[in-house]
């Protein structure tokens, strides 16, 4: 904008977030954006501001995104190319297309200007962010992943990301189209699934864990109850018998707080034939591997980890940290038995995602191999003999 219709874009915002304010905000984000757009075209005819129809539009659309929506970041959320969304302070903001992150040519009014669309990004979840409490994880309402970092803990000036969420979850036929995956890898992780073999997606952060593993699940059985957990809910299955948990932080006074080994305890009680955790983190992977070894075959989870091997290494490690006194030999036992298949996903450098690694445990002695058609099926043997 001018500098002429930024003065006019800050004189109308003061103005009707002072209307807002005494009137409250009731109603839809969709019925407010409507009302504040016949308010402000009302102002500028009664004014009589000398400006063009493409200017006027510009104009109010700006004043309704900084009151109402993301400010500067919407054009970038509406942009369905874009991933994710990071600013790193005011001046600078980056957007992920095709897996590379680009300077963007947006930019907040000041630090005050991004404070504000992070206050109202984390009051719309209920959660709040100051230097009391200045880190905090949040979900918008599509679904999409917010995390905010503000001063003292960020040190030139608050941090936002925000991964958005597909609105149209990738399938594996379309990795395969992609080139992201073989069509005869995609063809054992459909048998895997159907066979009910319980399966840990791997990989590094953004490399696509989540959409594989939502990809998975779309091959369970629709007649089966499917149980989810998830720290913040992401997956988005087809099924028509699914039950969807999502992990607590506490509030504001420290309680309240529900964790996701705590739901994935809870997930036992609710009679699932699958249990879906979107990603194991700490103790609650000996819940899991629980499930897995007692009757929920079939289950699925991620974990961050470089390589099939270190995925299973990183397993016993947060078992070995749940606090119980279990023997090393005896936890790793537990792992081999319960993890079946190990599926690797990875980022190249021009970001690329694709199934780098597709490994599956050898029913004897132990280790991981090389997945393929006949080490498959004795894995789902195995698993029809435990399930006997």
């Amino acid at each position: 904008m001018t500098d002429r219709l930024d003065d006019l874009a800050g004189e109308y915002r003061d103005r009707i977030r002072q209307e807002l304010v005494s009137e409250g905000r009731s109603g839809s984000a969709a019925e407010l954006r409507a009302r504040l757009e016949v308010r402000l075209r009302d102002q500028i005819r009664a004014d009589r501001v000398p400006l063009a129809p493409g200017d006027a539009e510009r104009l109010i659309s700006e004043i309704g995104d900084d009151l109402l929506g993301l400010g500067p970041l919407e054009t970038l959320m509406a942009d369905p190319a874009v991933t994710e969304v990071i600013a790193n302070g005011a001046d600078s903001v980056y957007a992920e297309r095709a897996g590379r992150l680009m300077l963007e040519p947006v930019r907040f009014r000041d630090e005050p200007h991004l404070r504000q669309v992070i206050d109202r990004i984390v009051g719309s979840a209920g959660r709040r962010v100051d230097e009391s409490s200045p880190m905090v994880d949040a979900r918008l309402p599509d679904g999409s992943r917010v995390n905010a970092v503000v001063p003292p803990l960020a040190v030139d000036g608050a941090l936002l990301t925000i991964r958005k969420f597909a609105q149209r979850p990738l399938t594996i036929e379309a990795m395969v189209a992609a080139g992201g995956l073989t069509g005869e890898r995609a063809g054992l992780l459909r048998l895997a699934v159907e066979g009910r073999l319980n399966v840990a997606v791997s990989g590094a952060t953004g490399t696509g864990k989540t959409t594989l593993l939502n990809a998975l699940a779309a091959f369970i059985d629709p007649a089966e109850r499917i149980v989810t957990v998830e720290d913040a809910a992401e997956l988005r299955l087809a099924q028509p018998h699914v039950a969807r948990l999502e992990a607590r932080p506490a509030n504001l006074e420290g309680a309240g707080e529900v964790t996701v080994r705590a739901l994935v305890r809870n997930a036992l009680r609710m009679r699932p034939d699958r249990i879906v955790v979107g990603e194991v983190r700490g103790g609650e992977a000996l819940d899991m591997l629980m499930a897995m070894n007692t009757g929920h075959d079939g289950s699925l989870t991620t974990v961050h980890a470089g390589s099939p091997a270190e995925a299973l290494r990183r397993i016993e490690t947060m078992i070995l940290m749940a606090g119980l006194e279990i023997p090393h030999a005896a936890v790793r036992e537990q792992v081999r038995l319960a993890i079946d298949i190990v599926v690797h996903v990875a980022r190249d450098v021009d970001g690329t995602r694709h199934v780098a690694a597709l490994a599956g445990q050898e029913v004897a002695g132990g280790g991981l191999v090389a997945l393929d058609r006949e080490s498959l099926d004795a894995l789902v043997e195995r698993r029809c003999a435990h399930r006997s």
